[in-house]
């Protein structure tokens, strides 16, 4: 099989399209920047230039492909402009579904996120939930946009695309928010963290597993949680200071972010303030969670997750090999 994959070059993309060509099959890969896919082109992959927000760069390398994987987003908390989540998150995936009902492709993955239903208030909630807002970062917002205002109504009429939900993806050489934060533990500079948020935290290999077998097995018109079994952050770091041998961070109230984050709100109307120390940053802080029931997925698609232990173990090994380096 031919598969055409956007966001190969990040850090999910890039597993799916390793494990594509692990499994046989020819794959397309669209780059903004080419050489940032120099590895999987090595490994087999044709890479070709070309941007989701332009149109015109999509049929081309779509043309023919039996299957279409929607990995490419925008993923910035804290940023001063979001108008780049509407560019990416809500146009872009607009453009590559829309080239993809054109040219008639018999099927498509798209890489939604628990986060369209933001702050669950604890509840773990399924694929039948949907979360009206308002939402607690533009991320999320625009990701729910592209969920339901773009993807939903064109399956609505007949697009054959599968949607997966990730919740917090972590693993080795993770660029996010949280693997930004394990490395700062890892130098020490990680002091304390919010009880009660928390998430459902998927390996990145066993996600991108997941998005390979909701095109092999997946339903189209169908959503499918795949994230890991819930764990607070409190409970992550944890295992995460076991494994570093260290003592973990000091778990603290969440109001206290709660209040940082409504003074940082009112200090945004004069000054800019550093991204970790903006509103929507220390919002998510507060007492939050991102918690997805995987029932459908485990039964209907076949995911598996490692235990995180195991998961977290490995990330930690890899990433204190990497900052003694």
């Amino acid at each position: 099989m031919e598969y055409f994959i956007t966001g190969a070059t990040g850090f999910v993309g890039g597993h799916v399209a390793h494990q594509l060509l692990d499994d046989g099959h020819d794959v397309v890969v669209l780059a903004r920047t080419p050489s940032k896919a120099s590895d999987l082109e090595a490994a087999g992959a044709t890479v070709v230039e070309g941007d989701i927000t332009d149109p015109e760069t999509l049929r081309g390398p779509m043309d023919g492909v039996d299957g279409v994987f929607h990995v490419a987003g925008w993923y910035d908390v804290g940023a001063t402009d979001p108008t780049l989540g509407e560019r990416i998150n809500v146009e872009g995936t607009r453009n590559v579904l829309e080239t993809m009902a054109d040219l008639g492709i018999e099927k498509g993955v798209y890489t939604s996120t628990l986060a369209v239903n933001s702050d669950t208030g604890g509840e773990v909630v399924d694929e039948s939930y949907r979360y009206a807002g308002p939402h607690l970062t533009a991320y999320d917002r625009t990701k729910w946009e592209a969920h339901y205002e773009v993807a939903e109504p064109m399956v609505d009429d007949g697009l054959p695309l599968v949607t997966v939900m990730p919740g917090l993806v972590y693993g080795p050489d993770d660029t996010s928010v949280f693997g930004d934060a394990l490395r700062d533990f890892l130098r020490g500079d990680l002091p304390m963290l919010p009880r009660e948020v928390a998430y459902s935290p998927g390996h990145v290999e066993d996600i991108a597993r997941a998005h390979v077998l909701a095109m092999e097995h997946g339903t189209p018109g169908e959503d499918y949680i795949v994230g890991g079994e819930p764990a607070t952050l409190v409970d992550i770091f944890d295992i995460v200071a076991d494994a570093a041998g260290r003592d973990p961070p000091r778990a603290v109230p969440p109001a206290l972010f709660g209040g940082l984050a409504t003074v940082a709100g009112l200090l945004e109307r004069a000054v800019t303030l550093p991204k970790d120390y903006r509103a929507e940053s220390l919002r998510v802080l507060a007492g939050v969670t991102y918690l997805g029931d995987n029932r459908k997925a485990r039964e209907e698609l076949g995911i598996e997750h490692r235990p995180l232990a195991e998961g977290l173990a490995e990330t930690v090994r890899y990433e204190l090999a990497e900052l003694s380096s």
